[in-house]
């Protein structure tokens, strides 16, 4: 599938507005869905939906599952509405930060609230809401382990998976079937919050589509070792007799950098191979039950990738070694036809994942972030991008627009000037989004910070940090009708 030419903005669930100290799928949400409608916006892009970890610093790009949606994004006013929860269970509300997310205070108020609502279904809901939670469970083949999963985390909460016993370690299943029965109402439990963010999500995907704005979610490359994913499928990875990774994630150093270490286990891409990419295939079966289409992070792991052995702790340790490549997208193509990726190709070079994107037509990005403007022909310069891109102001993991342009040194910044035709006198952040607007790219992002002209301290992450990272939240009333009718007027002249 190809993209027409069109428009995003990308903002993650967590930052939308709500009463109750993070984003959700409520309220907040419908708002942000009406400003980008007044917009003539097309696209609304997210970061990854699973549930996060507090250790790993609330990144969505670390969860417990690929497939999972996070419990805290669920509304609970949409709870109230369903008579799942009552409106005076829902106060005190805490005096909750209106421009950050203090995750655990989010978790001190509304996990005990989704407590109650499970206590309420489990004793009161009616035979039509049980049996549509009933379908839910069965439909949904990743459930069982997930929740499971969940339950026996909870059960020992100073322990990864790897630390369990080994009966429960190595998934035996007598040991796992008394686990299921031991921890059946916190099983249950598990599955109505996954149930109830499922109806919530779909419901906002009926409203996106109503309103003519297509979802683009993101597909982490990797996911984290103490995941349900992992438990659940460790032949899916490189794992030794112990469960362990025997070689980690990460990328070699390039010129002024010292390379980084993911940490995540990589894939068992020969054992996949032999099973037809199915878990691949269920998990892009998830992804487009949510999804219109899809970022796919770091494409280049999907060609060749860096394999850091588990006991080194310097990424020029590791080396090269091939991916899945053609083979997997083949298999993606006969089992869903063209489907709409946006391939994360930033960093490193690499003619084959060229070509592999040439093939299958999956638009690169262009981040002016990263561009010499004082070279010519620079392909993240907005006047150099191809069409088979998506050129973006700025992303999740570099710095907001205005911030970035502010530490530009004297000597780049005149070259940015003097590639865009402009005097520097102009709003930086609406300078930047008519370039992207205006280049050939096929589809043109911006993050909502830029397009509110936001610094450094509204950035969604900064990566190599383990702290302060996916806190931002918009206020409500900047998501005005003006700003709106401002972006309309851009995409009108540069027909998006």
């Amino acid at each position: 599938m190809t993209f027409d030419r069109s428009s995003g903005v990308f903002c993650h669930v967590t930052s939308l507005p709500s009463a109750h100290g993070i984003g959700d799928l409520g309220a907040g949400a419908r708002t942000f869905l009406d400003f980008l409608d007044r917009a003539g916006v097309d696209h609304w892009q997210t970061c990854p939906l699973g549930p996060t970890i507090a250790a790993a610093g609330e990144s969505p790009y670390q969860s417990y599952s690929a497939f999972a949606g996070n419990p805290l994004l669920i509304s609970l006013e949409q709870l109230v509405e369903e008579d799942a929860l009552r409106a005076e269970e829902l106060e005190p509300v805490p005096e909750f930060p209106a421009d950050r997310v203090d995750y655990e205070a989010v978790r001190e108020y509304k996990l005990p609230l989704l407590e109650t609502a499970f206590e309420r279904f489990d004793t009161h809901a009616t035979g039509e809401a049980r049996e549509a939670f009933e379908q839910f469970r069965e439909e949904q083949a990743w459930l069982d382990d997930y929740t499971l999963f969940r339950a026996l985390s909870a059960a020992r909460p100073e322990d990864t998976w790897v630390e369990w016993p080994a009966p429960l370690r190595e998934r035996e299943p007598e040991a796992l079937a008394e686990a299921r029965e031991e921890h059946a109402e916190r099983i249950r439990y598990h599955a109505f919050c996954q149930w109830t963010f499922d109806r919530q999500w779909e419901a906002l995907r009926e409203e996106a589509a109503e309103r003519d704005v297509s979802l683009v979610g993101d597909v982490p490359i990797y996911v984290s070792l103490d995941s349900a994913d992992v438990w659940a499928n460790p032949d899916a990875f490189q794992l030794g007799e112990d469960h362990r990774p025997t070689a980690v994630a990460g990328v070699p150093p390039n010129p002024g950098d010292d390379g980084q270490r993911w940490g995540n286990p990589l894939y068992d891409w020969d054992t996949l191979a032999a099973n037809d990419y199915d878990w691949w295939l269920d998990r892009f079966h998830r992804l487009f039950e949510q999804a219109d289409a899809a970022r796919l992070d770091h494409f280049l792991g999907f060609v060749r990738y860096w394999a850091i052995p588990a006991d080194a702790g310097d990424p020029a340790a590791g080396e090269w070694r091939d991916g899945p490549g053609r083979d997997l997208f083949e298999r993606v193509r006969a089992e869903f036809g063209e489907v709409p990726f946006l391939a994360e190709d930033l960093g490193f070079v690499d003619d084959q994942m060229r070509d592999l994107q040439i093939e299958y037509e999956l638009p690169g990005m262009r981040v002016p972030h990263y561009a010499d403007w004082c070279e010519e022909g620079n392909d993240h310069q907005p006047m150099h991008y191809p069409e088979n891109s998506a050129g973006y102001t700025s992303t999740h993991d570099t710095d907001t627009f205005v911030s970035y342009y502010e530490d530009l040194p004297a000597e780049q910044r005149d070259c940015f000037h003097y590639n865009l035709g402009i005097d520097g006198e102009r709003a930086i952040e609406w300078e930047i989004i008519d370039a992207v607007w205006g280049s050939e790219a096929v589809v043109a992002f911006t993050t909502l910070q830029d397009l509110l002209g936001l610094g450094s301290d509204a950035r969604f992450n900064e990566p190599g940090t383990a702290e302060g990272n996916w806190e931002w939240r918009v206020r409500e009333d900047a998501l005005t009708e003006e700003l709106a009718d401002r972006l309309w007027e851009l995409g009108e002249f540069h027909v998006r």
